[in-house]
């Protein structure tokens, strides 16, 4: 099973979400810009991700300038803003028991889909 953070209008989210349908792998979809996750929950995906949070993190975002967010911001104000602001997660990601992946290319989630992850 796998679970997906998905943004049906963000294209790497469709083709990642295409990739473990082909797989005929089961998925839950998380509409996280609908419903966000919280803090707690992003930093348990920072750890399974094994990233930072700035890491996953869309830093091009006008939201990420206008909270004047630096990379040197703390992880506290990172997740914060994320929770609050749920445009500013990299999307997709994709979560697999304790592990979870970024699908930037959509490529990057086959661990998942064979059974396996690298972490």
């Amino acid at each position: 099973m796998i679970t997906l953070w998905h943004n049906p209008r963000c294209s790497k989210s469709r083709q990642t979400l295409g990739l473990i349908e082909q797989a005929k792998v089961d998925v839950t979809i998380r509409r996280y810009m609908d419903d966000a996750p919280t803090k707690a929950e992003l930093s348990a995906a920072s750890k399974a991700l094994g990233l930072r949070p700035i890491d996953m993190m869309r830093t091009g975002e006008a939201k990420f300038k206008e909270l004047n967010l630096s990379k040197t911001s703390s992880n506290d104000d990172l997740l914060r803003a994320m929770a609050e602001f749920p445009v500013l997660i990299e999307r997709p990601i994709a979560f697999k028991g304790t592990a979870a992946i970024i699908g930037r290319p959509p490529e990057a989630i086959k661990p998942l889909l064979a059974g396996g992850a690298s972490r």
